[in-house]
């Protein structure tokens, strides 16, 4: 069952694992939109399905390889210590429940303690309307678990288990890090163990989304690792792993990330993936915790190292029939007469992703780089009437971040007033 209009649909893939490119999935729409839904679809039963081979139950066998190539992925060798992590888990009645427990449970955490309201799958999600993982709301469950046993982390996997969000007991207090918090402490973890372990490749090499922020692409280059920023969209993270495979050189793959809470760390799939990030969080979780630390210490260790960058997203919606209309007129008029300065800062330059100077497939994206460090981009959404705003500040603490940040949203503000 599905609930509501903006649950219903589904993910169309390719023979290389992606999610179709955008000129694949002009052609599935264009063939769809030559059905008619009342007599041009074409409808079989379930047994006629599996007779004809054309509909298969996932194997056993194929999800134990599955589990096998995450295992793989592990940076530490050594087994968990139970005494180290106590762990709440809610698949959020989606797909994640047995997965995620069995690729734990490898790892050496096998008392996982779980959302029981949100075990089982269920379509129309009772306890959780809205199953994003960004939410805090949703997790709302899984933090008073947890807080009733004392727990350390909170994972919360999206219905489809490819991505994950975390609450993290910081001295009592249960935090949720953000999506781009959490790809840069996995890549600086990554690094950090690797090299220490003498595993690092030559030439490594991780990929996040241009969205996503740029704190990754600085600890990045603190440890030689080259960062390349592809298009909003996991497809094109996989892309760069093929690409890599086809050269022999799929080993210098150490992280792809988006700040959606999307992680992927092998080339097993080519999409993001909930149980592989799952076993690397906690990972992280549990070699910081026998130090002392919790994931938050480790993520404040980075702001105070590299600067304090505060990533925030303005969503402004433009509905009724005109509201396409209006976003495309918006998107011009920004083309036509770029602003000068944004919140007082300095633009010092702009990046129109939709010319053919970028390197990245053409796209309805600008990028202003600010004066100071700090970045604005805005991009309309393909599937809805909005217009998505990313903010980007940097500053030497974090309340100088989060009053530049401020200043931005209240700026995009003024720029989407039509």
């Amino acid at each position: 069952l599905v609930p509501t209009a903006q649950y219903n649909g589904y993910k169309a893939y390719g023979d290389d694992g992606c999610q179709l490119n955008p000129q694949a999935a002009a052609k599935v729409l264009e063939l769809a939109s030559k059905t008619d839904i009342f007599d041009g679809v074409k409808k079989i039963s379930l047994e006629q399905g599996l007779r004809s081979g054309m509909i298969e139950y996932i194997s056993d066998e194929l999800v134990d390889q599955y589990l096998d190539r995450v295992f793989a992925l592990r940076v530490s060798k050594a087994p968990v210590q139970p005494s180290h992590l106590k762990v709440v888990y809610t698949p959020l009645n989606g797909t994640g429940n047995k997965l995620v427990r069995r690729i734990l449970g490898r790892i050496g955490i096998e008392d996982i303690e779980i959302v029981r309201e949100q075990e089982r799958p269920d379509g129309n999600f009772p306890t959780c309307p809205y199953p994003n993982p960004e939410e805090k709301s949703t997790l709302q469950l899984g933090i008073q678990l947890c807080k009733s046993i004392d727990g350390d982390l909170v994972l919360a996997t999206d219905p489809d288990a490819d991505r994950v969000g975390i609450a993290v007991n910081h001295h009592g207090e249960y935090i949720l890090p953000t999506g781009n918090e959490v790809g840069v402490l996995m890549l600086d973890y990554i690094a950090k163990q690797r090299i220490a372990q003498g595993t690092m490749p030559k030439n490594p090499i991780a990929v996040k989304s241009i969205v996503s922020t740029p704190l990754a692409d600085v600890v990045a280059k603190s440890y030689g690792i080259q960062m390349i920023n592809v298009l909003t969209g996991f497809k094109y993270i996989g892309e760069q792993i093929t690409l890599l495979e086809q050269k022999g050189e799929e080993n210098r793959f150490l992280l792809g990330f988006e700040e959606s809470y999307g992680y992927m760390t092998g080339g097993h799939v080519r999409d993001k993936d909930a149980v592989n990030a799952t076993l690397l969080v906690c990972e992280a979780a549990a070699w910081y915790a026998q130090q002392g630390k919790t994931l938050l210490d480790a993520i404040e260790a980075l702001y105070r190292e590299f600067g304090y960058y505060r990533n925030a997203l303005c969503s402004f919606a433009f509905e009724g029939e005109s509201g396409m209309h209006t976003m495309q007129e918006l998107m011009k008029k920004l083309r036509a007469n770029a602003p000068e300065d944004i919140a007082g800062y300095k633009v010092e330059s702009v990046v129109d992703y939709d010319t053919d100077g970028t390197g990245l497939p053409r796209a309805n994206v600008l990028e202003y780089h600010l004066d100071g460090g700090h970045k604005l981009m805005v991009r309309p959404s393909g599937t809805e009437p909005k217009i998505k705003v990313y903010l980007s500040a940097v500053g030497d603490s974090e309340a100088a971040a989060d009053a530049v940040n401020a200043a931005l949203a209240k700026a995009a503000a003024d720029m989407m007033k039509a």
